[in-house]
């Protein structure tokens, strides 16, 4: 693959995740390689753009499926966008394709320029400590500017920390506090019950339905 078309293929894979929702949730590998590799091709053909892109800080990659990092694969998938180089290969562009450059002609503005501002720690969380410290500060913010009686909805803490970490790792790093003994995560029911709010608390095979977080000590 000549380097011209490793940067199309590359340019291609990107637009196809960010157009998954690869931003805020982990993509199925099934469901991306088939957007992106074409009948005349393996996708082993596509594990040296997907390491590079790894590499890059681009994408992540888990056993499961991909991400598209936030702000740098945005970046890269931007500049690859922008390049007089980029091109659809053969002569019928997919409508996946088509309606994903539309919807990131619509939205490119307030998706990369929120990107490109680093407010409120925005880039990704990249470890356990940094978790900590961000959930800990989401906790005392949304505790007193909402008068919570230091019992905060585990789904506010996720919401408000958004796509900064992914949902399986926040459920990783939030039980790991518990653990430590610094928040104790607590059942009880939601205000008003919305199936989205349950959604995003915390269920545990031993605990159950954990609702509200309580910090012990600091």
């Amino acid at each position: 693959m000549s380097s011209k078309n490793a940067a199309q293929t590359r340019t291609r894979l990107l637009l196809a995740l960010w157009d998954l929702g690869g931003t805020q949730q982990e993509v199925m590998k099934g469901q991306l390689t088939k957007r992106i590799v074409s009948k005349t091709k393996k996708v082993a053909d596509y594990q040296g753009i997907f390491e590079e892109l790894q590499t890059q800080g681009a994408i992540a990659i888990s056993k499961k499926g991909y991400s598209l990092t936030s702000p740098k694969g945005l970046e890269v998938l931007r500049e690859g966008l922008k390049s007089s180089d980029f091109k659809f290969e053969g002569t019928i562009v997919g409508t996946w394709a088509a309606n994903a450059l539309v919807k990131w002609i619509s939205q490119i503005d307030v998706a990369v320029t929120s990107a490109d501002v680093p407010v409120n720690r925005r880039s990704m969380i990249a470890s356990y400590d940094e978790f900590k410290s961000v959930a800990l500060e989401v906790y005392d913010k949304l505790n007193q500017n909402y008068n919570l009686d230091d019992l905060v909805p585990i789904y506010r803490i996720r919401r408000e920390i958004g796509d900064q970490v992914s949902r399986e790792q926040f459920n990783t790093w939030l039980l790991e506090i518990q653990e430590k003994d610094i928040l104790q995560l607590q059942g009880g029911s939601i205000e008003d019950s919305a199936p989205d709010k349950i959604e995003d608390s915390i269920t545990t095979k031993v605990s159950g339905l954990r609702c509200y977080a309580k910090r012990l000590n600091s």
